[in-house]
């Protein structure tokens, strides 16, 4: 599990993008880029990282199911997500 630490900055940096990307589309829209400079650096989207939302883990994260391979798996093998089965040929 991630520490929580770098789980809360990671939640603010997605309040940041979520504050300024109005700002951010009409600025890239005009080409003003040094009023786009003086934003915040977390504002940009590319800063953001996918994180599992239960655990934080940063790798093996699954797009389709928001979570990482091992909270998937766990998940799955006892039912909790609709839909997966074990595969077995």
């Amino acid at each position: 599990m991630a520490k929580k630490s770098i789980q809360a900055r990671q939640r603010k940096r997605e309040r940041m993008v979520a504050k300024y990307a109005d700002l951010r589309a009409q600025l890239k829209a005009e080409g003003n880029w040094e009023a786009l400079d003086k934003l915040p650096r977390n504002s940009n989207p590319i800063r953001l990282k996918n994180r599992c939302q239960l655990t934080g883990r940063p790798k093996g994260y699954m797009r389709k199911f928001g979570i990482c391979r091992v909270m998937f798996r766990k998940m799955a093998l006892e039912g909790k997500i609709p839909g997966v089965t074990k595969a077995s040929w």
